[in-house]
């Protein structure tokens, strides 16, 4: 689980007693798939380029593979 706040970058503390995430800066409090979610929304939409090239990798020798 990630420990920090996606409105602000704060330390997020759990409260078990509500099953909740709040932030100790700006207060957002949240539940962990809400937690999650708003992480998700935040990462950016592009692979990097090692991700890419590692991606293209695996689909050459899927496709040299299979031509054996």
């Amino acid at each position: 689980m990630v420990n920090y706040c996606p409105e602000c970058g704060g330390e997020m503390h759990y409260i078990s007693l509500t099953k909740h995430y709040v932030c100790k800066s700006c207060g957002l409090s949240c539940t962990g798939q809400e937690l999650n979610d708003l992480h998700d929304k935040n990462r950016p939409d592009y692979e990097t380029d090692d991700e890419i090239k590692q991606a293209r990798r695996k689909e050459y020798l899927k496709w040299y593979l299979s031509k054996k």
